[in-house]
């Protein structure tokens, strides 16, 4: 699945830039349903593989355009919060297919049922594809920039959205020089490193926080723990309950402490936990050995996992997919988020194959093999990600211009960028000084 979403991912630009955000995301939604209903109705494993395929087709399509569409439609100062719903709504269904699981087990035909789950939330996800307004970037991007106007006004509140509309127009006007083949080629010009670069470290990060590794295989975990199947797949309910409660400080929090707090805090929290399970089950395999571990050891072990769960629920999990849908130009957005989506089932692919056998081969380890890697994306964090709380997606380039580090790997470019936001800036100005004096001009002959 996650190797068909890898390669979805790549062609989802085009069909995003070419046809809009709306029927990218109706058009995943139906991937979902025919995926699901081959594999509840399959009678054979290459049912079960091809519907497998179709939802990895459909996730590679999801996770490119619905991020991306989160972020051109939320105003600045509520985009991260709107935009974490996203991952908000991934942690909602992990849970609601928990319990699916647990209420299922004991039924013949339970794993059908929880292999047809996954249409109820295509069917959602299909109906809001069409009764949402597309984004206004895309519809400026294809030509319709009244209808854009009209979308900006609607979703803003207001009427005077020009300021905005201008930087979408501008925007528009510089991708309309290349074609998509040029965008993904652009990705890999100097002026686009940062960006290229964040896109594919901030998803390798994601996945070697180890989250994907635990949550797959929580059952197995505890299994090997010494709990019953039962107990495991409770104690899975438990973690998915914390990750989706979690997830929401993200929504309600992320615009007024902004990304980098988050990632930075829950990167110290992540390490903290990770270390204490892992040296926690080296003191306790050490005495018992492979035999049943005692029942408070376990108990203690799901409490400090659910507080990493936590950690990653409100940082890593929903910014994994903000920060890359917010940092590029209208001219590599498509080709970025598809990058971004690219190298997340990618890694997912890897960390989903390799974890049993870490698991077998390194034990208790493992945890700290995680923990290492925390570290270094504190780091990563600290020194190479800006804060983009509060700025306009078409602006956030100028962020990297002026940042001391990525400045330099950008060259020349960065200063054409900071001339270029200066002169905007002096148009902008201009504009809204002469739309003020208009008005003033209009009350006083109406006085």
């Amino acid at each position: 699945m996650f190797l068909a979403g890898m390669f979805s991912s790549l062609v989802a630009a085009t069909v995003c830039r070419k046809y809009g955000r709306k029927p990218t995301m109706f058009f995943s939604a139906c991937l979902f349903i025919v995926g699901a209903g081959l594999q509840a109705g399959a009678v054979n494993l290459g049912m079960l593989f091809a519907g497998r395929c179709i939802l990895g087709f459909g996730v590679g399509f999801a996770n490119t355009a619905v991020p991306m569409y989160l972020s051109e439609v939320a105003p600045a100062k509520y985009r991260g919060g709107l935009n974490i719903l996203f991952q908000f709504a991934v942690t909602f269904g992990i849970l609601i297919a928990g319990l699916v699981n647990y209420g299922t087990q004991n039924f013949a035909s339970g794993w059908r049922v929880s292999l047809a789950l996954a249409a109820a939330f295509a069917l959602v996800l299909g109906v809001g594809s069409i009764v949402l307004p597309e984004s206004p970037n895309s519809l400026v991007e294809r030509g319709q920039v009244e209808k854009g106007r009209a979308v900006l006004q609607r979703l803003r509140g207001v009427e005077d959205v020009e300021a905005e509309l201008e930087d979408m127009i501008e925007a528009t006007e510089e991708a309309s020089r290349v074609s998509l083949r040029q965008s993904y080629s652009f990705m890999f010009h100097r002026a686009n490193s940062p960006q290229l670069i964040i896109d594919i470290i901030i998803q390798f990060f994601q996945q070697f926080t180890g989250i994907n590794a635990i949550t797959f295989y929580v059952p197995v975990l505890f299994n090997s723990l010494g709990s019953s199947r039962k107990a495991s797949l409770l104690k899975t309910i438990i973690i998915n309950c914390v990750n989706s409660a979690s997830t929401m400080v993200a929504v309600l929090l992320v615009d007024k402490f902004g990304r980098r707090f988050f990632l930075l805090e829950a990167g110290v929290q992540m390490f903290i936990t990770q270390t204490i399970v892992g040296v926690v089950l080296a003191t306790q395999f050490s005495k018992f050995g492979d035999s049943k571990l005692p029942a408070g050891t376990s108990v203690g072990v799901l409490v400090v996992i659910c507080v990493y769960i936590a950690s990653f629920a409100w940082s890593w999990g929903p910014m994994g997919w903000l920060v890359p849908s917010e940092i590029h130009s209208l001219m590599t957005r498509p080709a970025g988020m598809s990058i971004a989506a690219a190298a997340n089932c990618l890694f997912s692919f890897v960390i989903g194959q390799s974890f049993l056998s870490m698991l077998c081969a390194m034990k208790w380890g493992v945890f700290l093999f995680f923990a290492a890697w925390v570290v270094v994306m504190i780091l990563f964090v600290y020194f190479l990600i800006p804060e983009t709380k509060g700025v306009s997606v078409e602006r956030v380039p100028i962020l990297f211009a002026r940042h001391p580090l990525w400045s330099r790997i950008m060259g020349p470019a960065s200063l054409e960028i900071i001339k270029w936001d200066a002169t905007r800036a002096a148009s902008h100005q201009a504009a809204a000084d002469q739309r003020a004096a208009t008005i003033g001009d209009l009350k006083k002959a109406a006085q």
